[in-house]
């Protein structure tokens, strides 16, 4: 499922809105452990563009 998740987030990565929304509907789909190596490849692919949205959506989900 995380190959999955980063091949779609990969193909809408073109719009902002439309990448949070999938990011957020990936936060349903993977346990923690995925969810830590996705914000790891995240970061590493998209911090220069949309580190906002990371910070916001991984901020929520990794602190609780």
């Amino acid at each position: 499922m995380l190959e999955y998740v980063k091949l779609i987030l990969d193909k809408v990565s073109f719009d902002s809105k439309l990448f949070e929304k999938e990011l957020r509907k990936s936060m349903r789909m993977l346990v923690r452990s995925e969810l830590e190596t996705l914000r790891d490849w995240c970061y590493k692919r998209f911090s220069s563009s949309y580190s906002p949205i990371l910070d916001k959506v991984f901020g929520n989900v990794m602190a609780a």
